[in-house]
């Protein structure tokens, strides 16, 4: 069983591995040697564990930006009424542009999960789509 500071230190390790920091950075940090953490990544389960930790914070991070996306698209919809010729162009070409590339990437889901379907049928039950 780990030493409850051995813990502590791995847990600090994973969370500053899984969110870019050097292996020199995460030891100083963490106070212990470097060789402690190329000796940890070693690890197999270790590893996974920065691994999920690292999917979390992607997760984490996506879902942020998600929400921020219905207030960002609001902003870009209000500079069209802008006094300016220059900023309601800007805004039209954006709204051109990122519109027709949710499209795009939509319907490349809508694709993939179709030849997903093919390739195993069923294994897609249970998982909910962002596109739907």
């Amino acid at each position: 069983m780990a030493a409850p500071g051995r813990t502590s230190a791995d847990e600090t390790l994973v969370t500053l591995l899984a969110g870019g920091a050097t292996r020199q950075q995460a030891a100083q940090s963490a106070g212990v040697g470097e060789r402690t953490v190329y000796r940890r990544l070693e690890d197999p389960v270790f590893r996974a564990r920065i691994e999920e930790v690292r999917a979390d914070m992607l997760a984490r991070t996506s879902a942020l930006l998600t929400a921020a996306g219905a207030a960002a698209a609001g902003t870009l919809v209000h500079l069209l009424r802008a006094e300016s010729d220059a900023v309601k162009l800007a805004a039209a070409v954006r709204i051109i542009e990122l519109g027709g590339k949710l499209r795009t990437d939509l319907e490349l889901e809508a694709r993939i999960a179709a030849l997903e379907d093919v390739a195993a049928p069923g294994a897609r039950e249970g998982v909910r789509r962002w596109g739907t």
